[in-house]
């Protein structure tokens, strides 16, 4: 594959692995029970945040993760990890700042990924999704390291769909002829905006069950139907 037109600043993607990290530590530090993490298991999953979006942006790219071509990526999620793990006991007591902070982390990501692809010739369609895979992605690695239900599969506060949300925008912004710095920056606005609100507001999809819902009841009488009378 080419090299693309375009390519994210070291400082950007940087910027993105030490929130990531940051969040991840956080993230991991909260758990308590059998589920409690020593050092070097916060440090690992706050590493696989803010790393795992831009390897499963790179690997679907067909190219080599640029987080294994310098040795900042790994230090800087490293280092962001510890800061977070060390400050967890501020930062879970400032709710809106972890929920901000989990949003622009998603945002980038899936920014990140759909400006890389589209600079490399890849079609629109194909570049949200590899967009919204790294967006997701991160989130996903730590789910299965730490034996969790993968939250993307599960009723939540719209994670997948403010990613494809921005990352829809920055296709078909740039595919009218806007730039895609601008459009990416535009992109990250808008996820976390969508995030944020939907956490705020208690907002998600609906559930799979409920479309057969009114149906099964009518049909077995287990469940009853409300009516609303004027």
């Amino acid at each position: 594959m080419t090299e693309p037109l375009f390519t994210i600043p070291l400082w950007a993607d940087l910027l993105g692995v030490g929130l990531g990290g940051v969040q991840g530590a956080m993230f991991a530090s909260g758990f308590q029970g059998q589920r409690r993490l020593d050092w070097l298991g916060v440090a690992i999953i706050g590493i696989m945040i803010g790393m795992g979006g831009g390897l499963i942006r790179d690997i679907l790219l067909g190219l080599q993760p640029a987080s294994l071509q310098s040795n900042w990526y790994l230090l800087t999620a490293t280092g962001a990890a510890l800061f977070g793990m060390l400050l967890a006991g501020l930062f879970n007591r400032l709710n809106k700042v972890i929920v901000v902070l989990d949003a622009v982390v998603i945002g980038m990501f899936g920014a990140f990924g759909t400006s890389k692809a589209i600079a490399l010739g890849i079609p629109e369609v194909p570049a949200v999704f590899i967009g919204v895979c790294a967006a997701v992605g991160g989130g996903v690695l730590r789910d299965m390291l730490m034996g969790l239900p993968t939250a993307i599969m599960h009723v939540g506060s719209l994670y997948a769909v403010a990613a494809g949300a921005g990352c829809t925008f920055i296709a078909v912004a740039n595919s009218f002829g806007m730039p895609i710095t601008l459009a990416a920056v535009i992109g990250i606005v808008i996820t976390a905006i969508i995030r944020v609100l939907a956490v705020s507001f208690d907002v998600s999809l609906p559930e799979q069950r409920r479309l057969y819902r009114r149906r099964v009841a009518t049909e077995t009488g287990i469940i009853p139907i409300v009516r609303v009378e004027n």
